[in-house]
């Protein structure tokens, strides 16, 4: 580990954690862009970079962008990020009310506590995860690939229904190709380009960024909304204040680290449940709403250490928990390198590199957001109809340099107009994204699980482990039905 410390402050790889960074933070500024987007635009532009050159830059990305909504929240009202919706409830009265750089200094430390928070969990349990896992067989990976896009469903936004539909609309955009069992073509319709299948860039760039840049083109004139000027007085906080708000600080990360591991729930959630238990604890609950400083420390703390949380399935497991953990799966993935337990093994040097720059870009953001301020508070009044052109053309870029072919140009754009329909259909994207990036692994596992088994599912009934899980899912699958009977009774 301390090598890898090392290793990524050689001048290159610091200048790619700092334009990871600084790019995050900016998109996370800008509304209508978050983190998921951006690290699908930045995808394509890894293809050539060495491995480890591509994850620093995409975690460094994602860490800045998930902390970059802070500043759009505090001083407009609006949330750059969806997971700084509960910081505007009081961030902004605070900001109105003449304290901007003490609103904004306050979310900026419980950001970097609950970054290295998260960075001490992801040390302490993906390790021990991952050796736990490497025992497991080819049911215990087919059940928990079952269990996450249980959880992602239920917990997305939406019904159920719609999250299970959208799952498995996902699992089925995986299937045609290559049969990697028997090598036949399926579900190609005589199509050559369809040989080998959708390719996940393409399908990702249109379901998610292009759908979003549809939305927002129809809604381009809702950008407009009241804005306060920043200040730098307040944003430094006193060691005092690191004492008067430690136990709300580690508090909320907590929650946030628990919120990350869980498949589908994301940093939007924790903040709301960061933010509803402070003000449950609270000796002075009525200033919630009206610029509480426990209030924004709960929710940035929260949703900085999902950050953390969300990594450790994806790097012990392979299990991605949302939309961008499927992309950094993804980029695993392009560079040749198998997600999961088997990473720790075979390529450690990767996974160091990765908890090395999820600490490294924490500081990083911390040192950008304390003294930018007022650059990045100049990006909010930038029109997006300047910058969404930028994002299409990034866009078509991408799809078309991963494979060399129009065609995927094409799957882009008709993805987006799917996207923008479940989207408007109010269908959550996070689900057909994880199914499509986890079908084929659940394909490959329940497969050599029949082979090993002579043909019957039933053997699955001797893994405990196995059981387990599956026994979750279900119940997950259930358990509104169960609510809804209770309600009725």
């Amino acid at each position: 580990m301390i090598d890898a410390f090392l290793h990524l402050l050689q001048p290159s790889l610091l200048l790619l954690m700092c334009g990871g960074v600084f790019l995050g933070i900016v998109i996370g500024v800008l509304p209508g862009i978050n983190a998921g987007t951006l690290l699908v635009l930045i995808l394509p532009f890894t293809f050539t970079m060495a491995s480890i050159d591509a994850v620093v830059l995409l975690i460094a990305a994602f860490v800045g962008a998930v902390s970059g909504g802070l500043i759009t929240a505090t001083l407009m009202r609006i949330p750059g990020e969806p997971n700084a919706i509960m910081t505007t409830m009081d961030g902004f009265p605070m900001a109105k009310a003449g304290h901007p750089g003490r609103a904004l200094g306050l979310g900026n430390s419980a950001s970097i506590v609950g970054g290295a928070l998260s960075w001490v969990a992801l040390v302490m349990l993906a390790p021990p995860l991952a050796r736990v896992a490497v025992v497991f067989g080819p049911w215990e990976y087919f059940a928990i690939v079952c269990l996450a896009l249980t959880l992602i469903a239920s917990l997305s936004r939406g019904s159920l229904i719609k999250g299970i539909i959208s799952a498995l609309f996902g699992m089925l955009v995986a299937m045609p190709g290559l049969d990697s069992s028997s090598g036949a073509q399926r579900f190609t319709f005589g199509w050559v380009e369809m040989s080998s299948g959708f390719e996940l860039l393409p399908v990702i760039l249109g379901i998610f960024a292009i759908s979003q840049l549809l939305s927002d083109t129809v809604n381009i004139d809702e950008q407009a909304g009241e804005r306060v000027r920043a200040n730098m007085r307040g944003i430094v906080l006193s060691l005092r204040d690191y004492v008067r708000h430690g136990f709300n600080m580690v508090r909320s990360s907590l929650i946030g680290i628990a919120m990350g591991i869980l498949p589908g729930v994301g940093a939007t959630i924790a903040s709301i449940v960061a933010y509803t238990t402070a003000r449950a604890a609270s000796k002075e609950p009525e200033k919630f709403g009206k610029g509480s400083e426990e209030a924004i420390v709960a929710a940035e703390s929260a949703n900085n250490a999902t950050t953390g949380g969300t990594l450790i399935p994806l790097l012990a497991l392979g299990i991605p928990g949302g939309l961008a953990d499927s992309v950094l799966l993804g980029a695993l993935m392009v560079h040749n390198l198998a997600p999961g337990p088997m990473l720790y093994t075979h390529n450690p040097e990767i996974v160091n590199a990765i908890v090395a720059a999820h600490l490294f870009s924490h500081v990083l953001m911390f040192i950008f957001m304390t003294g930018g301020v007022m650059i990045f508070a100049w990006l909010m009044v930038l029109e997006r109809a300047w910058i969404f052109p930028m994002v299409f053309a990034i866009c078509v870029l991408g799809a078309f340099t991963g494979g060399s072919r129009v065609f995927d140009v094409w799957v882009m754009l008709g993805f987006g107009l799917i996207g923008y329909a479940m989207e408007y259909a109010r269908v959550p994207i996070a689900p057909f994204v994880v199914g499509m990036v986890l079908a084929p692994l659940a394909e490959e596992q329940l497969r050599t699980g029949l082979m090993a088994s002579g043909g019957t599912f039933w053997t699955i009934l001797d893994r405990p482990i196995a059981l387990a899980f599956v026994a979750i899912a279900i119940t997950m699958l259930l358990w509104p039905l169960f609510r809804l009977r209770a309600a009725r009774a």
